[in-house]
């Protein structure tokens, strides 16, 4: 499990980019390839698991920390450095577990293709999001039509472009957020028309809104809803 306590990440593996907000994390089944990267200033913590079959979560997801699930990854931190009291570690492991299974999930997964045109279409995307960006002009850096765009959405993703973009477009405004951005700031930075057509998109997609999913606790912020 890769926990961010500040900044932002990204956990891709060969088919699904998560994004890691302060006070989430990616649960990561075991025999799973990915690879981190630090988007902005993320702190991160790891946990790992043996597989026992304690958690039988069969895909990766993004999960809630809470703030005792936080203080018992930092407590089994420093218990590593200093394993005499094998009971407390034991006690801390157990507790570790029962809250990693109350954790409610969030759906902040972004899809990746495997097909070479679409890969590259949702690659320029990623690297540049923003809501004005063309389908038209995305296509054509990638070397296709816009109706075989379409199509390999559907056949590779099982989803539009737009519901997509709308994921991508959610993960850029969490690395917005933790650079101390305004909810106003996040939403001209990625072409919306007000902060309230965002906030109603935040809505849809997770169903909280962007005051509770982009806040970093513990710090003052100037996102409002």
């Amino acid at each position: 499990m890769v926990f961010s306590s500040g900044g932002v990440a990204r956990v891709s593996t060969l088919d699904v980019a998560y994004v890691v907000p302060p006070w989430r994390a990616v649960w990561i089944p075991p025999a799973v390839q990915h690879a981190a990267t630090v988007l902005e200033n993320a702190q991160l913590h790891s946990v790992y698991l043996l597989p026992t079959g304690r958690l039988d979560w069969q895909e990766c997801r993004v999960i809630e920390v809470e703030p005792l699930l936080r203080e018992l990854i930092l407590a089994l931190s420093e218990q590593d450095a200093e394993p005499g009291d094998a009971g407390r570690y034991r006690s801390l492991c157990s507790l570790t577990l029962a809250e990693l299974r109350r954790a409610p999930s969030l759906p902040l997964g972004i899809a990746l293709p495997k097909e070479r045109r679409l890969r590259a279409f949702c690659e320029s995307f990623l690297n540049d999001p923003a809501l004005d960006r063309s389908l038209a002009s995305l296509a054509h850096e990638a070397g296709a039509s816009v109706s075989t765009i379409h199509r390999l959405f559907r056949q590779g993703i099982g989803s539009s472009f737009s519901d997509w973009r709308q994921q991508v477009l959610l993960a850029r405004a969490l690395t917005l957020a933790a650079k101390g951005m305004s909810m106003g700031q996040i939403s001209d930075e990625l072409g919306y028309s007000s902060a309230s057509a965002f906030s109603a998109m935040v809505m849809r997609l997770v169903g909280v809104p962007p005051s509770k999913l982009l806040l970093q606790r513990g710090m003052k912020t100037g996102l409002h809803a």
